[in-house]
């Protein structure tokens, strides 16, 4: 019987926080494996911007680029495909993909956000290119233009407050009656932000670039994008199934350095965070790399 292919590490998701996590364990002579499956969340994203140094780049340039580092570190290995299952041991973790097995004394989910589109023909298509979610990544591009908002109650207010500082020609869509607190309103009305209440039909756009807002009752409003915050729960159960905790925003729990509170798992990304970008992700990566590091060197050590 052939023996199970045993790694110090597997990672779970090869974008930034997975790429950045094995370069810091690939540095300190570990045997890493990264699963992958080829599909990053940005993946629509033409430009990765706040990134300082290659602000601008495409991300699958930057993802292509740092894979090809990693070429270096012969003891960090790839294998493209999905997780279908894991387990914990007494020792580490299973990590199955299909009829293949790994184990590993350490695993790290960097397995990102699942953003829910709603049932709005347009949304999804427009998702990552003109319907945006970061004004960090995105606002600076189409700063002072006709920037739609799509949220109601406290997310449309939240929303309106944010947005507020990249144009002063904003919408706010509520899709029906509006649920804002009477001295919310107040203060986005106050700042010239229009509300409408009408409900939305469809996002009109040209190969994912909105052109503009159509409602039900057949009105539209022209806008250069939109932001809007869909909701967003984890790719799969495993965080669930091997003990981890999530927070109200349905993202994983986790300390300083990563640590999921299951002995030897760790979380990564923006599975673990609410600010998405791809400088705070690579920062979690190296983080959750050197404390993996130091655990190992101390659990051997001792």
């Amino acid at each position: 019987m052939n023996s199970i292919p045993h790694y110090d590490v597997v990672i779970i998701g090869g974008s930034f926080s997975g790429l950045s996590a094995a370069m810091s364990l690939g540095r300190a002579l570990r045997k890493v494996l990264v699963v992958d499956s080829g599909h990053p969340c940005n993946e629509k994203a033409t430009h990765a911007h706040n990134f300082i140094g290659r602000d601008g780049i495409a991300p699958g340039q930057l993802l292509e680029e740092a894979k090809a580092d990693l070429t270096l570190y012969k003891n960090v290995e790839f294998q493209q495909g999905y997780v279908t299952d894991v387990e914990k041991t007494e020792v580490g973790f299973i990590t199955h993909i299909g009829s293949t097995s790994y184990t590993s004394g350490k695993l790290i989910l960097a397995t990102g956000i699942k953003d829910m589109m709603p049932a709005m023909p347009g949304f999804a298509d427009c998702w990552g290119i003109s319907v945006l979610h970061c004004p960090f990544c995105h606002g600076y591009e189409i700063k002072n233009q006709t920037i739609g908002l799509i949220g109601n109650g406290e997310t449309g207010y939240e929303l309106s407050r944010l947005i507020s500082n990249w144009s002063n020609d904003l919408i706010l869509f509520t899709n029906g009656p509006s649920k804002i607190l009477e001295d919310k309103k107040s203060l986005i009305l106050k700042h010239n932000i229009r509300i409408i209440e009408d409900e939305i039909g469809s996002l009109q756009h040209k190969e994912g670039k909105i052109k503009s807002v159509r409602f039900v009752n057949g009105h539209e409003e022209k806008v250069n994008a939109i932001f809007a915050r869909p909701e967003m729960r984890q790719h799969d159960e495993f965080a669930i199934k091997l003990g981890c905790k999530l927070t109200e925003s349905n993202h994983i729990q986790v300390d300083e350095i990563h640590r999921t509170g299951v002995d030897g798992l760790y979380a990564v990304g923006d599975n673990s965070r609410l600010m998405r970008s791809i400088a705070l992700a690579i920062s979690d990566g190296s983080k959750a790399g050197g404390a993996i590091t130091m655990e190992l060197i101390s659990e051997e050590f001792n």
